[in-house]
């Protein structure tokens, strides 16, 4: 009797410490919890796939529609460790590194799939080493925030001139200033929160933004005319907390690595299927929509192009930049 009380006693002394090894992984993003967001698909993904691969030893709860904060308390949780993982918009990273806006140099990429070439390259893991050593917080992977376009009441834009003393709201950013004032536009930085508002009382004649934004603030109310112009390919970085993740087991991290995988491309997948029916989304709202050329867009770019990269260099880095193009060009097909 006694030799099975201690053999009970050894094999609950083996089990608990497994019991309390679990770890929870705090999952936080910015779309609301529903079956038509991508971010939120992709977080029950990603859920699903690391509480299964790892057998329970990582829970994962998720905290969609900002509920963690917004960007700033976002991105210091993740410093700080009292959040593990994020999947967050470029501004948001902005905020803790700087870096990221060489990504909103206008006019970078063929089409999606050259997007996500760059976006899976070596690039990616020399930005977010760098970005680990600055900040603590390690870049799993990019997926799309959508491709940005200018929408507007006063005309149709076929081409830079038309563009010419048309105020149009941009979000707080030298990036955005510099873009849009090298059209011939007056830029004018607006809150998103205020930015219907802004465009009802006629403060601005425009704004730019990718599809998934203009139908959900209904912008296209105030709005006659889109141009697809294509700008400015917005991104979401799957951001994980460093020290969270060098405490993973080899077995741990592959199951986020995978599941962060299985996420990215659900996420890439929903936004650029709008993205690529975007005249025919807009279109549908009561939106006029213009497609410009291909030597159209080579105006677009030979204008906007030069000075915002030229920002870049000063203000983010020369290196930054280099490194980005490099990559560009080396994934042309």
């Amino acid at each position: 009797m006694k030799v099975k009380f201690y053999a009970l006693a050894a094999a609950l002394a083996f089990a608990l410490p497994m019991a309390h090894a679990q770890k929870t992984l705090k999952y936080a993003h910015f779309q609301p919890a529903k079956d038509d967001q991508p971010k939120h698909v992709a977080a029950l993904a990603f859920k699903e796939h690391v509480e299964k691969a790892t057998n329970g030893s990582i829970k994962v709860e998720i905290f969609p529609a900002g509920q963690f904060g917004r960007d700033q308390p976002t991105m210091e949780g993740l410093r700080l460790g009292t959040l593990e993982m994020a999947v967050a918009h470029d501004g948001a990273i902005a905020t803790v590194h700087k870096p990221i806006g060489v990504l909103g140099i206008p006019f970078l990429y063929e089409n999606h799939e050259h997007a996500w070439r760059v976006y899976d390259s070596a690039w990616l893991k020399g930005f977010s080493d760098d970005m680990v050593k600055k900040t603590g917080v390690r870049m799993l992977g990019l997926a799309d925030n959508g491709v940005r376009h200018f929408t507007n009441s006063l005309r149709p834009i076929q081409s830079p001139a038309d563009m010419k003393g048309m105020k149009i709201r941009i979000q707080p950013s030298p990036v955005f200033k510099t873009l849009v004032e090298s059209l011939g536009a007056s830029a004018s930085a607006i809150p998103w929160a205020e930015l219907p508002t802004a465009l009802q009382q006629k403060v601005v004649d425009g704004q730019e933004n990718g599809v998934t934004n203009i139908l959900a603030a209904s912008l296209f109310q105030h709005q006659k005319f889109a141009t697809l112009d294509g700008h400015v390919w917005s991104v979401h970085g799957y951001l994980i907390n460093e020290r969270f993740y060098q405490g993973l087991s080899a077995a741990e991290k592959k199951a986020v690595e995978e599941g962060t995988q299985k996420a990215i491309a659900i996420h890439r997948k929903m936004t650029s299927d709008q993205d690529k029916n975007a005249k025919e989304i807009l279109e549908r709202v009561g939106m006029q929509v213009y497609v410009p050329t291909a030597a159209q867009i080579a105006e677009f770019r030979r204008l906007a192009q030069p000075p915002v990269r030229q920002w870049a260099e000063g203000e983010i880095g020369k290196a930054y930049v280099d490194d980005l193009f490099k990559a560009i060009d080396a994934t042309r097909k």
